[in-house]
This record gives C-alpha cells, sequence and structure tokens, in this order.
C-alpha cells in the first residue's frame, strides 16, 4: 500500500512538534517556555481549538506527578529511611558492598516515591560512607542515579513515563494501566539492572572529587535537653556518644549551673543540658534518635508554632549581636529567633548557647517564622548562606508520611481509589497534618514540569486528530515489514532510549507513545507491548547527565565528565534491551485483542 499523503494540517503539526524539538535540543530556552510557545503556536494555527487549549493543564497525570512529588518530599522529611538505614551502614566498608546495597535501596524507594526524592534521600549516605571509608563518592553516586531510573520502572507512579503511558492506554484502549501492572516487567529489568551496577562501578574513574561547592562546617555546637520524667536514651556519655556517630559531648549541665567534665562513665540524668559539637546532620540524628530536645527550640516555641523555617547564616561586623549574648538580646522573645547551634572558627564554644557571646563570623543555625525570617536575618545583619539545606532542627521525625503513602498504595492497589484521587489525597492528608508545610509544597512541586505536561498535552493530541499518528504508524509500520515483533518492540525501546536525552522523558512519551500505539495497530498486535516499550525506554537514560534529572544530580558531586556516563551507562542499557524486550512480550502477549 502506497503512503498516505500529508495533509496541510498534518504538515503544520508536524512542522511545530519539529521545531518544538529542535529547540529542546538548541537549549537556549526553557523547557517550560518552549512547550508553552508549542501550545500557542498549535492555537494560532488552528491545530488546538482554543476552548481545549488549556484542558492539558487539567489532566490527571498534572495532578498525579504533582501529588506524587508532595508525597516523597514528606517521606524524606521523616527521616524514617535513614533511621532504618542507619545499623546498616557501619558494616558497608567498600564501593563493593556500598554500590549494591545504596543502589538497591535507591531502587526499592524509586517504586514508591519520586525517583529524585530517593536519590537525594540517600545521598548524604553516600557521602558519609566515603569519608568513613576513605574512598570516593564518585563510586557510588552514579550507580545510585542509574539505581533510581531502574527502581521507577516498577510501579505507575514511579516514573513520570508511566504516568503518561497509562493515560495514552486509557485513550486508546480506555482503560489505564494499574498500579503494579509495571512490577513483572520493571522488577526484573531492575533486578538485571542492579546485578550490573554491583561491577560496572569498577569501570568509572577512581580518584574523582566532587564540585567543593559551599565548604562544610563540621564543628557546630548544640544545646539539648534531657527529658525530664522519662529514661535516659543511653546510660552514660560514651553510650550517647556512640548513638551519635561522630557527635561529641562537650559539657554536661546539671542542677542549671553545675558544669560536669564528659567523662565516658558520668551517667546520664533526666533534666541534664548536654554541649554536642558536630556536623548539623550528625547532630540532627542524634537528636532524633536519642528523644533529645534542642534547647533554642524550647526557648522560641512560640515562633515555631509558627510555619517554620531553618537559616544558617554569618554574623557580620556591623550586626547588633556582635559582643552581646542570646540572652542580653532576648533573641527568642524580641525577635521570634531559636538560636539551635554555633560554630566558631579557630575556638569551640563552651558555654549555654544562650550565654554565648557571638562574634563576627560567627555561623548560627536559627529557626524561626519562615515568612519573617529572611527580614529578620537582614535586621540583625546576619548573612544568610545560600545553597545550603539545614537539617538541624528542620525535619519532623514522624512514622505518619510512610503509613499515608502506605494507605494510598493500599486503596489504588485494591481498586478502591484512583490512582490520582488516591495520591492526591495522600497528599492533602499530609499537609493537614503539617508533615510538609504550606511553604515547602510550593517549593517542592516542579513548576516547570507541570507547565510542560499542561503545555505539551494538547500539542500531542493535535498530532493524533489530524491523523499524524496513523501517518507516521504507517510509515514506521512499512519500514518494519518483514521484521519479527521483538525487532519492532526493541526498535521502539531504541528510539526511545535515544529521543530521551535531547528531549526530556516526558516529552519524550507525549511524542512517541501515540506513534507506538496507532504502529501496534498496522502491525495487527496488541499496543501493550509497544506502550510499555516507550516507557521504559523513556524512562532508562543511561548515556548522558542530560537526560535525567538524577543523572545532572550527581554529576557536580561526583566530579563526573560527560563521557563517564557512557562507562556504566552503555552495558546498563544494552542489558535493559536484552532483557526487556523479551519480558515485554512475555507478560504482555502480542496478539491483538
Amino acid at each position: 500500500m502506497p503512503p498516505s499523503p500529508v495533509t496541510p494540517d498534518q504538515a503544520l503539526a508536524f512542522g511545530i512538534v519539529g521545531v518544538t524539538i529542535a529547540m529542546f535540543v538548541w537549549g537556549r530556552l526553557p523547557y517550560d517556555l518552549v512547550a508553552l510557545l508549542a501550545l500557542l503556536a498549535s492555537v494560532v494555527a488552528g491545530l488546538v481549538p482554543a476552548e481545549r487549549a488549556f484542558l492539558g493543564f487539567a489532566d490527571d497525570v498534572v495532578i498525579l506527578v504533582a501529588a506524587a512529588l508532595l508525597v516523597s518530599a514528606a517521606v524524606a522529611k521523616s527521616g524514617i529511611v535513614e533511621t532504618a538505614l542507619r545499623p546498616l551502614l557501619p558494616r558497608l566498608r567498600g564501593p563493593a558492598s556500598q554500590v549494591p546495597v545504596l543502589a538497591g535501596m535507591v531502587m526499592l524507594l524509586s517504586g514508591f516515591v519520586k525517583n529524585i526524592g530517593a536519590l537525594a534521600l540517600l545521598m548524604p549516605a553516600a557521602f558519609q560512607l566515603a569519608r568513613r571509608t576513605g574512598g570516593s563518592p564518585s563510586a557510588l553516586l552514579m550507580p545510585m542515579a542509574f539505581a533510581s531510573l531502574l527502581g521507577g520502572l516498577v510501579t505507575l507512579v514511579g516514573t513520570s513515563p508511566n504516568i503518561i503511558v497509562s493515560r495514552v492506554r486509557q485513550e486508546v484502549l480506555g482503560e489505564p494501566y494499574g498500579m503494579f501492572d509495571f512490577a513483572p516487567v520493571g522488577i526484573v529489568i531492575a533486578l538485571a539492572g542492579l546485578l550490573v551496577l554491583s561491577f560496572a562501578w569498577r569501570l568509572l574513574p577512581g580518584g574523582r572529587h566532587g564540585a567543593a561547592g559551599a565548604p562544610p562546617i563540621a564543628d557546630y555546637t548544640a544545646e539539648a535537653l534531657l527529658p525530664e520524667g522519662a529514661a535516659p536514651p543511653a546510660a552514660d556519655v560514651a553510650a550517647l556518644q556512640a548513638m551519635g556517630q561522630g557527635v561529641q559531648v562537650v559539657a554536661v549541665i546539671r542542677e542549671r549551673f553545675r558544669r560536669l567534665p564528659p567523662a565516658p562513665g558520668l551517667a546520664l540524668r533526666p533534666g541534664d543540658r548536654l554541649l554536642l559539637r558536630g556536623e548539623a546532620e550528625e547532630l540532627e540524628r542524634l537528636v532524633a534518635r536519642a528523644g533529645l530536645q534542642l534547647a533554642g527550640e524550647r526557648q522560641a516555641a512560640k515562633a515555631a508554632a509558627a510555619e517554620a523555617g531553618v537559616v544558617e547564616g554569618v554574623v557580620t561586623e556591623a550586626s547588633p549581636l556582635v559582643g552581646r549574648t542570646p540572652a542580653e538580646l532576648q533573641l527568642a522573645e524580641r525577635h521570634g529567633l531559636a538560636l539551635l547551634a554555633i560554630s566558631r572558627a579557630g575556638r569551640q564554644a563552651t558555654r549555654r548557647l544562650a550565654a554565648q557571646r557571638l562574634r563576627a563570623g560567627d555561623v548560627l543555625i536559627v529557626k524561626g517564622e519562615a515568612e519573617r525570617l529572611e527580614a529578620t536575618l537582614g535586621a540583625l545583619r546576619v548573612l544568610p548562606l545560600s545553597g545550603r539545606e539545614v537539617a538541624l532542627g528542620s525535619r519532623r521525625r514522624s512514622p505518619w508520611p510512610v503509613l499515608v503513602l502506605a494507605g494510598a498504595m493500599l486503596l489504588v492497589g485494591l481498586g478502591l481509589a484512583p490512582v490520582g484521587v488516591g495520591f492526591f489525597g495522600a497528599a492533602v492528608v499530609l499537609l493537614a497534618i503539617r508533615a510538609l508545610s504550606m511553604r515547602e509544597a510550593y517549593e517542592t512541586v516542579e513548576w516547570s514540569v507541570l507547565v510542560l505536561l499542561g503545555a505539551l498535552i494538547p500539542v500531542s493530541e493535535a498530532i493524533r486528530t489530524t491523523g499524524g499518528t496513523d501517518l507516521l504508524a504507517g510509515w514506521l509500520a512499512a519500514g518494519l515489514e518483514g521484521m519479527p515483533p521483538l525487532g519492532a518492540i526493541a526498535l521502539m525501546m531504541a528510539t526511545a532510549m535515544a529521543v530521551t536525552p535531547f528531549l526530556n522523558n516526558a516529552a519524550t512519551v507525549l511524542m512517541l507513545a501515540p506513534i507506538a500505539a496507532g504502529l501496534a495497530e498496522r502491525l495487527s498486535l496488541s499496543p501493550d507491548a509497544f506502550l510499555m516499550a516507550v516507557a521504559i525506554g523513556a524512562a532508562c537514560d543511561f548515556l548522558t547527565p542530560i537526560g535525567h534529572q538524577c543523572n545532572t544530580l550527581v554529576m557536580g558531586p561526583g566530579g563526573y565528565r560527560f563521557g563517564d556516563y557512557a562507562r556504566v551507562g552503555l552495558p546498563l542499557t544494552l542489558v535493559v534491551l536484552a532483557v526487556g524486550v523479551p519480558m515485554i512480550a512475555l507478560v504482555w502477549p502480542l496478539a491483538a485483542r
């Protein structure tokens, strides 16, 4: 059959998509702006009716992606994963054991929370292990990033391509994919990939060190209180320090004024105040694990009752804090600031925080009402340090985010709620119980991704409504004539893998999934196999640092160069193709329904 002629509307739609892809590759304009320009052009050209121009922003997929981001952030804030992982970390003595464990943990988490959230959650553990064992984090970070992509293949909400492909299936077959429809293929690919990563990390260049960024401040001093009326979490100072992994007890203050030297065998009592010294992250872990209460938060309970923020800042020469103590300044009462910790270069803070006479150059961790925090620090001439996420005082240690996520997964898995409603409900519940504040929620949502999706959905539909997907499917079917079905699926997956680095995994699926469904129909095969191939290919960019945020996230900290990704990524890509194609054919019968 000769190929069908291209109609003017089809040519116009293809032209807009082609220019959009070219602008994505050019990279001079933000992805979301390019998508908005494509939508505007489609409306002006009459390809997208004006009354349907903004329906993409109300699409279920946009709401689901936003809800998944919020739930992921709340789980990360809870610290539950770090707590569960802590007993295991001291046993991992080298990359041979660290890579499979950390990659496996990231992979498991990525099936249930956003993969970039899972990666960010466990990256501090990688740095901690590398520092403790004298190794380089470069051996750990890239395998973890790739594992996060593999883990996202297992569930509907693990990665955006799965959500978008589910929507396309609903349009084609009248029913979306379920929460765990991706699991049979995704689990096998993920396990095969984990096996490759457990050995392929050796292909990475050794001795790489990441970008320095902001220098770590390792000598913070915090003041914590052992709660009255409860048994101490540790019998003595030595036992408490063992819980902290790097935190030193500087002094024990008893009965308000008695200062006791921190001898290892000194027994702890309820009501004791402890001066603790260490990194902010380690201090936060010890405070949470031992059930201690930061003295600064106790003094500023009113400030902490509002929506709070935590900031790290440097006391400048012009600050009114210089030469005065927090008690003299009434820092909590007059300014609404809780002083959580202090770092003083060249000298260890040895007094209670309220009695420390502050100096220019001191680095403080303070907590206060989020809306007023910036203005208050400006008035006090304290310069906030940018680019740092402060753990001390900002975590909300609670099992509720994990329980709410599990409840949503259960409802969706049993078919009692649609996946969009289930995760939207989970996000709302977590906001209601303040597992995540509204301010944090707005900061967490990747608005550029939502705009990209909302704008490109009508554009991709224009290709279908003009008959463009059928036309492309016809051309592909003619080119694949005589090729076995497995070859066609492999070609579809490889095409998605090749396109994703230059577009974006969401944009790739929006463009290719309708074409894949049309191609399956032309070949008289089931669309499921081809849709699965597109979803897997779009989610698995292992060759570049630009195709997925997880790859980009580890580039600087790992000290990687562009070409380093192919060292591990190429064998991993070949394994995904070799394992994924036959697994798709096995799980999703190729015969048309």
